[in-house]
């Protein structure tokens, strides 16, 4: 398992991998617009999300080649905090107004 995962992370089609998991992400707000009103997405804010999605899986992979394996956990630890932190930044605007 180990030579495997790592195989993954090495291999320059993990990025190909990154972007199917994005879009398959974003189909579930796409999916939730044709059934309720509730989700009132834009095409922006499939951008934005997209790009938060397919960076935050492109700076774990690309870290992650650089550093030893018994690192991986906190690179992904960091990797998800910081997605969390924009991603709550962009929509409510926690500590600024980026999202009000």
């Amino acid at each position: 398992m180990n030579t495997a995962t790592n195989n993954l992370v090495r291999r320059n089609t993990a990025f190909v991998w990154i972007a199917l998991g994005t879009c398959t992400v974003l189909l579930v707000p796409l999916v939730a617009m044709q059934f309720t009103a509730a989700v009132n997405w834009g095409i922006a804010d499939f951008i934005v999300m997209g790009a938060l999605l397919f960076g935050a899986g492109s700076i774990f992979i690309l870290v992650a080649r650089k550093v030893p394996r018994r690192h991986w956990i906190a690179v992904g630890v960091a990797v998800g905090v910081a997605f969390l932190y924009v991603w709550a930044e962009l929509a409510v605007g926690i500590f600024t107004n980026l999202g009000s």
